[in-house]
């Protein structure tokens, strides 16, 4: 391919999107060459490593826009026998995102460090993966975030962000009880959790407070009663009652240095 034809033919595949022929045209059209390829078999190759790495590309972003922490937990890194009660079979199950195509939610209640936020937050990766926009917060992160809008005047727009995603995930509720100390902020959990509900959008919400100890925690029993029944309808209970994994590690690591 002479200069000039060469400039055009990247001006244009760019023009185009077409990113993937863009960078190797040189090396598809070898190929071709090589292989005696024939124009239908080379149409198709070129179209569907466009559309691989169209697909790459939107579940890079989709992870980018989840704001999911690094390093992202992997559910196959999850330890399973660590946690005898907890039946791996459920949660591989909801692994395939059955709950967010029926628009059920998730409801993970356990002491600290059983492995929560470490389930949530790999379901949350797989949901981007499959090309669901998700997004996570913490339960603190959010309610500040909400709580500053009402003082700037720009609640309904920060309320939007956690409505819109197809995944939400709300971790830690009840992990920084010093962030209600000041403002009781039951009433902004409701309105997100309810416009949520009236979306039929599903979340994955974790938390160690139990559920009579709910309004004490968020301030006000009204708004919690009407947080409960909703988060509690079409939801899928997993209870973890086990060990403290950050516990066990934390002991591993005094005995290695205590030999």
């Amino acid at each position: 391919m002479k200069a000039k034809e060469e400039a055009t033919f990247i001006e244009n595949c760019r023009y185009l999107g077409l990113k993937y022929l863009e960078a190797e045209h040189a090396a598809i059209i070898q190929k071709a060459n090589q292989s005696n390829m024939g124009f239908t078999g080379f149409i198709r190759e070129i179209v569907q490593n466009e559309a691989n790495g169209k697909i790459e590309r939107s579940i890079q972003y989709r992870i980018k826009e989840s704001k999911l922490p690094q390093p992202y937990k992997l559910l196959h890194d999850f330890d399973f026998d660590f946690q005898p009660g907890l039946k791996k079979k459920l949660i591989m199950d909801l692994a395939t995102l059955d709950f967010i195509r029926q628009h059920e939610s998730i409801l993970l209640i356990g002491t600290t460090g059983t492995g929560k936020s470490h389930l949530a937050r790999s379901l949350g990766l797989i949901a981007c993966q499959k090309r669901y926009k998700a997004l996570y917060t913490t339960c603190s992160d959010m309610l500040n975030d909400l709580n500053q809008g009402v003082y700037e005047k720009t609640l309904l727009r920060r309320l939007q962000k956690y409505v819109t995603p197809e995944l939400l995930i709300i971790d830690e509720m009840g992990h920084d009880r010093l962030e209600l100390e000041v403002t009781k902020e039951a009433h902004l959990l409701f309105k997100v959790i309810d416009q949520r509900y009236n979306q039929d959008k599903p979340l994955i919400f974790t938390t160690n407070v139990k559920e009579p100890d709910w309004a004490d925690y968020l301030g006000d029993p009204i708004s919690t009663k009407a947080i409960l029944d909703r988060v509690f309808h079409h939801s899928i209970k997993v209870q973890i009652d086990g060990p403290s994994y950050r516990k066990y590690e934390s002991e591993k690591l005094q005995q290695k240095y205590n030999q």
